[in-house]
C-alpha cells in the first residue's frame, strides 16, 4: 500500500464579508463547500444582527457560536486588513486578530483575542466541506461526545465518539434524513474522502478547553426543504452557547487581557 503524499494547500478569504474563508484547495480539489441555494447577493447584504446566511466556506464564529448572536458577531461585519494575511474584527469590547500563513503546503491560522481581563469567549472556525457520500471523519481514540446540541439543544449524551445520540457522527453519507450537531472533546480530526485526506489540528499555549463541533446534516435540516451540509469546526471552548456554557467550558482572557490559539490544516493524497 502506498503512503499518502502531502499536497500543497492554499487558502483565500474575503475580509469584506466577515473574514470568511472562501477557498481551501489543493491542485486537485476544493475542500470548502458552497451552498448552491444561497445567491451571492444574500451574503453581501448581511448586516450585524441578521440571522446567519448559510453560504458555505468557513465562517469565523466569535465570541459565541449560537445564542442571541446567531453564529457570533464577526461573520456579519467587514474586517480590517494590515500586513499580508492579517485581518482584524471587533465584537463589542473584544478584538479578534487572525494571521494566515502557508509553510510547506500547510495552512496555519494564528488567532489573538484582546479585551477585558478575564472576559469569556468561544471561537469556532465553521468549515463546511465539499465531500462525497463515502467520506468519513477520523478522530484518534474514543473521546467523549460532550453534548449533542441538535436536534435537542443542550442534550448531554454521556457517550463516546462516534455516537451522536444514536447517529454515527463519523459517517458522512449516504443521506439518511438526520441532522446532528455535537461537541467532541478533541483537538484533531481527519476528513477522509476517497484518496484524499484533510488533517486539521488546533491548540493553545494556555489552559482553555479545546473541542470539535461536528455538524452532520444528511438531509435532516431545515424542515420542509432539507439539504446536505457537513461542518467540521475546530473550537476554542467546549460548548457552542456562551451564555449557557459553564465557566470551565469557556475560554478566558488572561490577566493582561489576551488569549491566543491556532489551527493548522494539511492535505494528503
Amino acid at each position: 500500500m502506498s503512503v499518502p503524499a502531502a499536497r500543497p494547500l492554499t487558502v483565500r478569504t474575503d475580509p469584506a464579508l466577515g473574514g470568511r474563508w472562501t477557498s481551501l484547495a489543493t491542485p486537485e480539489r476544493e475542500w470548502l463547500w458552497r451552498n448552491p441555494r444561497v445567491p451571492a447577493a444574500d451574503r453581501v447584504a448581511v448586516a450585524p444582527g441578521d440571522p446567519f446566511v448559510d453560504a458555505g466556506g468557513a465562517e469565523e464564529c466569535f465570541p459565541t457560536i449560537n445564542g442571541p448572536s446567531d453564529h457570533g458577531e464577526v461573520w456579519s461585519r467587514p474586517w480590517t486588513t494590515g500586513a499580508p494575511g492579517v485581518a482584524r474584527a471587533r465584537a463589542g469590547a473584544l478584538a479578534l486578530t487572525r494571521r494566515l500563513t502557508t509553510h510547506d503546503g500547510v495552512v496555519r491560522a494564528d488567532y489573538t483575542v484582546d479585551g477585558p481581563p478575564g472576559a469569556a469567549v468561544l471561537h469556532a472556525v465553521h468549515m463546511l466541506l465539499d465531500v462525497g457520500l463515502d467520506a468519513r471523519l477520523e478522530v484518534p481514540g474514543c473521546p467523549d461526545v460532550l453534548v449533542v446540541e441538535w436536534p435537542e439543544p443542550g442534550a448531554t449524551t454521556g457517550t463516546t465518539w462516534p455516537d451522536g445520540g444514536g447517529v454515527p457522527l463519523d459517517a458522512l453519507g449516504p443521506d439518511d434524513g438526520t441532522a446532528r450537531c455535537a461537541v467532541v472533546a478533541t483537538d484533531r480530526v481527519d476528513v477522509v474522502d476517497g484518496a484524499d485526506r484533510l488533517s486539521v489540528r488546533w491548540g493553545t499555549p494556555g489552559s482553555a478547553p479545546l473541542s470539535l463541533v461536528v455538524w452532520r446534516n444528511l438531509g435532516g435540516w431545515p424542515e420542509g426543504s432539507p439539504y446536505r451540509s457537513i461542518g467540521v469546526e475546530p473550537l476554542l471552548g467546549a460548548e457552542t452557547n456562551l451564555d449557557r456554557a459553564a465557566p470551565d467550558r469557556r475560554a478566558h482572557l488572561d490577566t493582561a487581557g489576551r488569549l491566543s490559539w491556532y489551527l493548522e490544516a494539511g492535505a494528503f493524497r
